[in-house]
């Protein structure tokens, strides 16, 4: 029986499937020296997940820089803290790399908002968004994505949290790693899906926008009129009488 998937996946649908979450180890890495022996493990990978994560701003004009970057295996999720340790030379290395297959989704946004920290060389990536738009579909959020394919919910609830913060909750390192790791599912996901053919795409028409209120629609502003005045009605200043030369002076 062939894999169905939808054009358009139905936001409304999210929030009753089932929790999806990434159950392996999650390492935070805080020193060069923690990032060397990261990057030395996931170079020995066949496949990795990217992402990154970036302290929301709520005040026009200000902007932060990325402070988090997740890299995933389908076993380990390394957290670099970029707020603390900067971009390590060794990230380079793992960015450059041409053997590992690495996998993101929007990642073009991602690397560059990284290049606002380093001047970052970057070889291909597998961007899931086109990969996935070869197939038919076109929502695009990772989110909807998972949903389509695997019929599960990645939570977003940590998303605008504080990625600068000294200590992450436990939520927080959940969240970020289950968007690196979820990269690398759907990848192999929608690759074997490709390679045997044996899915359907439903089509999904686009949600009509809402319709304007039409100027026909609205009822007109009546004004009230004025009741106009007569000339008759406007009040006279009394005039001062004038003396008439007939009229009799007082005797003094």
């Amino acid at each position: 029986m062939s894999k169905k998937l939808l054009s358009r996946f139905d936001k409304k649908q999210i929030p009753g499937l089932p929790i999806a979450q990434f159950q392996g180890r999650i390492i935070e890495v805080r020193s060069e020296q923690e990032a060397e022996k990261a990057v030395d493990y996931l170079l020995r990978q066949d496949v990795l997940g990217f992402d990154t994560e970036t302290r929301p701003s709520f005040t026009r004009g200000r902007c932060y820089k990325v402070a988090l970057l997740q890299v995933s295996s389908r076993e380990i999720c390394f957290l670099f803290r970029l707020t603390f340790i900067g971009f390590p030379s060794v990230l380079s290395q793992l960015f450059t790399d041409t053997k590992v297959t690495k996998v993101g989704l929007s990642w073009a946004d991602d690397v560059r908002s990284l290049r606002k920290r380093v001047d970052l060389e970057c070889s291909p990536f597998v961007e899931l968004q086109t990969f996935a738009a070869e197939m038919g579909i076109k929502d695009m959020s990772l989110q909807k994505l998972y949903a389509n394919v695997f019929g599960q919910r990645i939570s977003k609830t940590q998303q605008l949290s504080n990625w600068e913060a000294e200590n992450y909750s436990e939520a927080q390192r959940l969240y970020a790693a289950t968007d690196a790791w979820a990269c690398i599912q759907l990848y192999e996901a929608l690759s074997e899906l490709r390679r045997t053919g044996d899915y359907e795409v439903e089509e999904v028409p686009a949600p009509e926008p809402p319709c304007p209120r039409s100027i026909l629609d609205e009822k007109p502003k009546t004004e009230k009129k004025r009741p106009k005045r007569r000339r008759n009605d406007k009040k006279k200043k009394p005039s001062k009488s004038k003396k008439n030369k007939n009229d009799k002076q007082p005797v003094s």
